[in-house]
């Protein structure tokens, strides 16, 4: 027959009295019993259905659409690459395989952060922040060298630009803040 143990009003069935694993789970479950994300109303005793939805600043519903922009331009990117894949023999067809692979996850990356944008999490200012750190760097190249691509510069610098403003704007800092 099972011992049970009694501690703080809990009761747990153990299978030997020496059983590690047991107490283990245990605990383990006591761990994932606590609800952490019930959302708190001011107002007690109100349902999720009554309350109004959080309102989306202007800022970070631009800052998700320049992201879902971005997004969209590296689909585009990775489907002309795909294109060129089958159209065109490359040189090395490892190298563009894995060219066409980074801009398949850089488009979900992108999208990733443009979805959290929307949720206003606040992970996605250090994430959109790297990524745009990234394509400015990119930018900057295109401005230079022997294939220098004016175009291409531009059209990478000037999204990363306004995102990166837009990130910094007290309005989405505020609404992707940690709650605590």
């Amino acid at each position: 027959m099972p011992d049970e143990i009694h501690a703080g009003g809990n009761a747990h069935a153990t299978v030997s009295g020496k059983s590690t694993s047991t107490r283990l789970s245990y605990r383990l479950g006591q761990i994932n019993s606590f609800v952490w994300d019930i959302a708190v109303s001011a107002e007690s005793g109100t349902d999720a259905s009554s309350r109004t939805p959080r309102c989306r600043p202007r800022a970070l519903v631009a800052l998700a659409v320049v992201l879902f922009f971005e997004c969209a331009v590296l689909v585009g990117v990775a489907g002309l690459l795909t294109f060129e894949l089958f159209a065109d023999k490359p040189t090395s067809y490892l190298s563009a395989v894995a060219i066409l692979l980074l801009a398949i996850v850089a488009a979900g990356w992108v999208f990733v952060i443009a979805l959290g944008t929307l949720r206003a999490r606040p992970w996605i200012r250090a994430a959109a922040l790297t990524w745009q750190v990234l394509q400015l760097a990119v930018a900057l190249g295109s401005f230079q060298g022997l294939f220098a691509r004016d175009d291409v510069g531009w059209v990478l610098l000037v999204p990363a630009v306004i995102i990166i403003v837009l990130l910094f704007t007290p309005s989405v800092v505020k609404a992707t803040a940690r709650r605590e």
